[in-house]
């Protein structure tokens, strides 16, 4: 079991996996050898609200820095998420087509979004420092 890095603020709960770096947007990224797991953290799918939709770029897209990999549909927002480096989609959570609300239900393990190779090392925060960097969007949204 994962002990996860918690901020409680209000009714609201917000969980950083410590074994995941992270784009400042809030993706996660879980390395596993030369293949790359994504998914959104805890903070940003709880701020996006209920995913009704999510979709992958499929498996063989080659994609640039920035380019969105993902979207997703909540009744709130619809969020494109983008890459930090250039990479080629390697497989997509097949869950996702019937099952989207398990991003929401188990962001760090079966919500998470694709696994990816990176073609370029992509600049990522560790999780201390993305804890961080939520706590102060956190504290700025629930004062």
């Amino acid at each position: 079991m994962t002990a996860f890095l918690e901020l409680t603020l209000d009714k609201f709960i917000f969980r950083v996996d410590p074994a995941c770096a992270y784009t400042p947007q809030g993706i996660w990224v879980k390395e596993a050898g030369p293949v790359n797991r994504l998914g959104l953290s805890d903070f940003l799918q709880q701020r996006s609200g209920d995913v009704a939709f999510a979709e992958v770029k499929p498996a063989g897209s080659i994609l640039a820095a920035g380019a969105a990999f993902a979207s997703i549909e909540t009744i709130k927002v619809d969020v494109d998420l983008l890459l930090p480096a250039a990479a080629r989609v390697v497989r997509v959570n097949p869950a996702l087509g019937t099952a989207p609300e398990v991003i929401n239900q188990d962001p760090y393990g079966d919500g998470w979004l694709c696994e990816v190779e990176w073609q370029e090392k992509p600049q990522l925060l560790a999780a201390a420092a993305y804890f961080e960097q939520m706590e102060k969007e956190a504290r700025e949204e629930h004062p």
